[in-house]
């Protein structure tokens, strides 16, 4: 039997991947790289848009 997929509204800045990690070019003292965690500023990091009218109401 087939199965529905959700039809989650993703965010269209990000894609749904709302936090990465950005390599600064330099290493650590033990060797890792230092990287920078930056998340979505559109969805606040949850990967998922709000519908318009609900952001229009709260304005």
């Amino acid at each position: 039997m087939s199965q529905h997929a959700q039809n989650t509204p993703v965010c269209r800045d990000c894609d749904g991947f709302p936090v990465v990690a950005i390599t600064t070019g330099t290493r650590a003292s033990d060797g890792t790289r230092n990287t920078l965690r930056i998340t979505c500023l559109t969805c606040k990091g949850t990967g998922r848009r709000t519908a318009a009218a609900l952001v229009r109401a709260g304005r």
